[in-house]
């Protein structure tokens, strides 16, 4: 009796495949097989990618669909509005961890086909729900927005996160003024913040249609007090409390003292007070007598204003209702260029009095809220300005926000200041280092939710601003590039290049920065190609005529990086003078930075450093040494030729931006 095998061997070798092989063997006959080639490990099967994958989500999600609807293999029934849903209890439970809980937790909905009634639910929003569980899906645009926010309310209900937050998502793309309070409502009663957020911001920028909206007088009291505290919700002091007198009279009269707290009465004028506060009678005599006396006796910059609130974007331009009021050559300073600036033209100026009368002033297009001023000073020299910021509601009380007066500054300028509510900017210049004109060519303003330090109200920086892309440069020194010493470049440099440099007992290395700043730290990395040591001391000034040293390292021995802390101190100028070079008469400094971005702290009596009362020196390792060539081909071993580009502190023939504003 014969055994029939048949053996199937599929070879894919060059891209060939083997023919189908078959064998018969007995226990009598030897036939010998021809020799087949075994299949190599070495050669793994390589399909193509878009078929080594089975993707049938989509069947998968329309087939279970398919089961929600009827009762097919259903063991389990919702009651919900008197309407029945069968559903699958392992579906549910596999979706959810409340479903499951229920049906399986030993209560009495996990006896078999039993009937779960919810209660406070909606049957249109509960077959979402459904829909959801067991295809991933949910069509939102085409829902009710009551639905909507009945079916957020059962994402939130069964912790069902990513539907959550996908609802939330949705609702905030369809904001408008007929739904915002609804949605603000449920936002605030589930702790959904960003969805309040946004809420709040919708409302903020249309506070007069809100306050007039039917979806208003449905806020619940917590929501409405939460609205209408807002500094930024830009409506009217009348406009408020007209709404919260609607308000009061659709909810009933229960809490109206605490809802009407919540107006601001000083921001109204007597004449509103009198006749539209003091007849509708949820104000009492006396806090109405109270504001009377606030609104007469405060300087108007102490009440506490609403303004608009924009984040991160500059509200000083013409798409926002800004302009120029006072001040020569108005039409240049909102324009948005930065770059196509002159002698002659690109900027608006005005002329430098004593008293300060005249300025540049910009009235903005709304009372706004800021705290984040951008200035670009003139600077196709090397000029510097002195000026101060004010801002008011109504041209009369300025407050000053930033002063400045006392500072040497070029260039751009970045500066912070506690959020104000105000209507008008007016920069007022003090003092140009060449003439008796203050130049402006860009202004802008905005609310900034970074953060910042201010200390006697100069910025804390918290990254190295003696950078060229901060407007930093050096004003005293040698170098073959005039910005070697802030370029960055701490690796790129030898005996020749890479290195800023000064004779000792002569000169120094300046830097000035863009702006003042209150410094703690600096560092610098000294030349350091061979063994040498050097002594020096770091200068501070804000004018460049009263100098501080917060560093004295000229009887210490010091090599390489430098990290240097002090007692926080204003500077806009750093001066660096070295005293001793054990090598030669120059002394060579790498790089430099302030703020220090790295502080490395060195073991007392480390190699290079020398003994010091609170400042600290860290290092790192020294840089390969080239062979040093001789005294005549390096720069190093002598005073710089002259040659070599020199940044000076030379104030003194440079040219005003036109001959007619001098």
């Amino acid at each position: 009796m014969y055994a029939l095998c048949r053996t199937v061997d599929l070879h894919f070798i060059c891209g060939e495949k083997r023919e189908l092989t078959k064998k018969r063997t007995s226990p009598d006959t030897d036939v010998r097989a021809p020799p087949v080639a075994a299949m190599s490990n070495s050669h793994p099967l390589r399909p193509l990618a878009s078929v080594s994958e089975i993707d049938h989500v989509h069947l998968l999600s329309e087939q279970l669909g398919a089961l929600v609807p009827g009762e097919a293999y259903s063991d389990v029934t919702f009651i919900v509005e008197e309407k029945r849903f069968p559903a699958h209890r392992v579906i549910l439970a596999a979706r959810c961890h409340y479903f499951r809980a229920l049906l399986y937790g030993g209560m009495k909905e996990s006896q078999p086909q039993a009937e779960v009634h919810l209660e406070e639910t909606r049957a249109e929003a509960f077959s979402m729900l459904l829909q959801y569980l067991y295809t991933g899906r949910a069509s939102l645009s085409s829902a009710r927005e009551e639905v909507l926010l009945d079916f957020l309310g059962l994402a939130h209900r069964y912790g069902l996160q990513p539907l959550e937050d996908s609802t939330s998502e949705f609702l905030r793309t369809v904001l408008h003024t007929h739904n915002v309070c609804l949605v603000f409502d449920v936002a605030s009663l589930y702790c959904l913040s960003a969805l309040s957020a946004a809420c709040c911001s919708y409302m903020d920028r249309h506070g007069p249609e809100v306050l007039a909206s039917d979806g208003f007088l449905s806020l619940s009291k917590s929501a409405l007090l939460t609205v209408v505290r807002r500094d930024s919700f830009a409506a009217t002091e009348k406009e408020i409390f007209q709404a919260l007198c609607r308000w009061c009279r659709h909810n009933g009269d229960a809490g109206a003292q605490e809802v009407m707290s919540a107006v601001r009465l000083p921001l109204m004028s007597l004449t509103e007070m009198l006749n539209v506060v003091r007849p509708s009678g949820l104000i009492t005599p006396d806090d109405l007598l109270d504001a009377i006396k606030t609104r007469t006796e405060s300087r108007d910059m102490e009440l506490n204003y609403r303004g608009m609130l924009i984040p991160e974007e500059n509200i000083a331009t013409m798409k926002h209702g800004a302009q120029v009021v006072k001040g020569e050559l108005k039409s240049a300073l909102l324009d948005g260029d930065t770059q196509n600036y002159d002698l002659d033209h690109g900027f608006s100026r005005h002329p430098i009095e004593e008293d300060g009368r005249c300025g540049i002033q910009v009235k903005l297009g709304q009372p706004s809220i800021i705290n984040h001023v951008r200035l670009l000073l003139w600077d196709r020299d090397s000029r510097s300005y002195s000026y101060y910021i004010e801002v008011s509601m109504d041209e009369l009380d300025w407050v000053r926000v930033v002063d400045h007066s006392k500072y040497l500054c070029r260039s751009w300028q970045n500066l912070y200041f506690p959020p104000r509510v105000c209507r008008y900017v007016r920069i007022v210049g003090t003092h140009n280092t060449v003439n008796k004109v203050f130049h402006l060519v860009a202004f802008e303003c905005m609310f900034t939710n970074s953060t910042f330090t201010l200390e006697k109200g100069l910025l804390v920086p918290g990254e190295n601003v003696a950078t060229v892309a901060a407007c930093a440069s050096v004003i005293e020194g040698v170098s073959r590039s005039r910005n070697a010493l802030l370029n960055g470049d701490t690796r790129n440099y030898d005996w020749d290049s890479g290195y800023t440099c000064h004779q000792l007992g002569s000169g120094a290395i300046v830097i000035q920065l863009a702006q003042p700043y209150m410094l703690g730290s600096l560092r610098l990395l000294l030349w350091d190609c061979d063994d040498r040591s050097y002594s020096y001391y770091v200068e501070l000034s804000t004018n460049q005529q009263q100098w501080l040293k917060v560093i004295d390292r000229s009887k210490v021995g010091c090599r390489s990086w430098q990290t240097l802390t002090f007692d926080r101190q204003p500077a806009a100028f750093i001066r660096i003078v070295g005293t001793h070079n054990t090598a030669n008469e120059v002394f060579h400094c790498v790089h430099f930075e302030c703020p220090a971005q790295l502080d490395v702290e060195v073991k007392e009596g480390s190699p290079g450093q020398g003994s010091s009362e609170s400042n600290s020196i860290s290092q790192q390792p020294q840089l390969p040494r080239p062979p040093r060539p001789s005294r005549s081909q390096s720069l190093l071993s002598s005073q710089p030729s002259s040659s070599q580009n020199q940044a000076s502190s030379s104030s003194s023939s440079s040219s005003s931006p036109s001959r007619s504003q001098q």
